[in-house]
């Protein structure tokens, strides 16, 4: 699935009143959901010149992961370019740090793009043995954010 038919799924979210598309194309699948503020958070977040915005996460088939016998540890890569985010808002503690424990689909990073969120989640559990130290810097497509064991 290419970037523009995700942005046209983005695109089309964000003007229906659905909150969550699920769109799977070969070994790919994108979801793609609106968040929804509580009372309150919205005029928090314009305040501080944010806005809510949709999100999308992606998970990568198994021919896009590596081989487990390879290596022991399994790299976590950049599936999309944008910003790269370690935390959930600015001042908050980071997601995981190196030594952490992470469970299967835990949430690892967030990378920006395009007004989107797309959380980066752990492929499998285990122990987080590196870990990249941008945080709010440009990552790119393919770029090793972080090594499961």
């Amino acid at each position: 699935m290419d970037l523009s038919k995700i942005k046209t799924l983005i695109d089309f979210v964000g003007r229906s009143s659905i909150t969550e598309l699920t769109v799977t194309e070969k070994d790919l699948t994108v979801r793609i959901f609106r968040s929804q503020p509580m009372a309150g958070e919205a005029s928090a977040d314009l305040a501080r010149g944010q806005q809510s915005v949709t999100g999308a996460s992606i998970t990568l088939g198994p021919d896009e992961l590596p081989a487990i016998g390879r290596t022991s540890a399994i790299p976590v890569k950049a599936p999309v370019s944008g910003v790269l985010h370690r935390s959930s808002a600015p001042g908050e503690g980071p997601f995981v740090k190196p030594g952490d424990e992470v469970t299967e689909g835990q949430t690892l990073f967030i990378i920006e793009a395009m007004k989107v969120f797309n959380k980066i989640a752990a492929s499998r559990s285990g122990r987080i043995v590196s870990l990249t130290e941008i945080d709010g810097g440009e990552v790119e497509t393919g770029d090793l954010l972080a090594e499961i064991a």
